[in-house]
């Protein structure tokens, strides 16, 4: 039997807008739960989104519970229920799959609950969707590929369908091929398989001996890249392939400013200012407010250059070296208080 893993978080009112400024639910915020149901976790972009959540959920004063699927769509499924029992007044609903969420997310507002999902699409119009603008992440990344590499060079895609953000990052990479005839895809492989690097570092290790003439690969999530890196270096192709990628960590930095790293460029957002957006957009919801269909956290191109030339080690001197990195003014409220602020 698959034993769920839940974490209550009961966290207290240090930096809380006064209660008489807050509205309902929030005026007594000790009283208030919300819950974060996880289908993926690893990587650093997961463990920094889910800071970002716990952050903005103690400046509330609010009870977190996280409660993590591992990639597991149906215990997912399973455990928006669990929540639903909990009697939490709150869910976010954070990745997945449309087939198994969708449903399970529909019970959550028919029991009366505020949801919001971070991207997964749940099909449901009174789900506000967080996104980072993932079309811009895929498409900012290529036109980066394109201005180190020209129009017309032979790609290797990394891409598993089915996942939302992945989804609206292919809508960018198809543009980009249909805009540019010379842009040869000569495979396409990707994996969630745990570990996702080193699994997907196996498949591009027969990927480049089948196809020894691509030079640029595009791996739109940093698990992606790191997989498709490990594979680059030990072929010693360093020097004759591009890596172009979402997000980024402070591990994700460290690869990229190696001597002669593959990995040249990438595009994100803070992952830990999107767990602050998807917990301030549910509170925005539960108080009554329209936060509209979407709530979009924009996105930065990150080039190794850029990390070279300021000599940035991790994801605080990022912050420091690019301030639309380190905050974004949205789903903000008067009475909701901004950590680090």
């Amino acid at each position: 039997m698959k034993l769920a893993c839940a974490t209550g978080l009961a966290f207290g009112t240090g930096g809380l807008a006064l209660a008489q400024d807050a509205p309902a639910p929030f005026d007594n915020p000790q009283d208030v739960t919300i819950a974060l149901v996880r289908y993926l976790s690893t990587g650093d972009f997961f463990q920094a989104y889910l800071s970002g959540v716990e952050e903005q959920a103690k400046a509330l004063g609010v009870e977190l519970r996280v409660l993590d699927s591992r990639q597991d769509a149906a215990l997912q499924a399973d455990m928006v229920d669990q929540a639903i029992a909990l009697g939490v007044d709150g869910i976010i609903i954070q990745h997945g799959l449309t087939e198994s969420m969708k449903a399970a997310a529909q019970r959550a507002v028919d029991a009366d609950i505020d949801v919001v999902a971070f991207d997964v699409d749940v099909e449901n119009d009174s789900i506000p969707q967080i996104e980072q603008s993932d079309y811009l992440l895929g498409k900012l990344a290529l036109e980066q590929a394109i201005k180190d590499n020209g129009d017309s060079f032979t790609a290797g895609y990394v891409y598993v369908p089915g996942i939302a953000p992945l989804d609206r990052r292919d809508v960018a990479w198809e543009e980009v091929k249909k805009a540019n005839p010379g842009i040869t895809e000569a495979a396409t492989f990707g994996t969630l398989d745990n570990p996702i690097a080193n699994s997907v570092a196996n498949q591009a290790r027969s990927v480049m001996q089948a196809n020894p003439n691509i030079n640029v690969v595009f791996a739109p999530y940093d698990e992606f890249a790191k997989g498709v890196k490990i594979a680059v270096d030990e072929a010693g192709l360093n020097q004759d392939i591009d890596i172009y990628s979402a997000d980024v960590s402070t591990a994700d930095i460290s690869a990229m400013r190696e001597p002669d790293s593959a990995w040249v460029a990438t595009v994100a957002t803070n992952p830990a200012v999107v767990g602050r957006v998807s917990v301030r957009a549910l509170a925005l919801l539960m108080a009554g407010e329209n936060v509209g269909e979407q709530v979009v956290v924009p996105p930065t191109l990150i080039t190794q250059d850029f990390l070279n030339e300021n000599d940035i080690k991790n994801m605080d001197d990022l912050s420091a070296k690019m301030p639309q990195f380190a905050n974004a003014d949205v789903a903000t409220a008067e009475w909701i208080p901004v950590p680090g602020k």
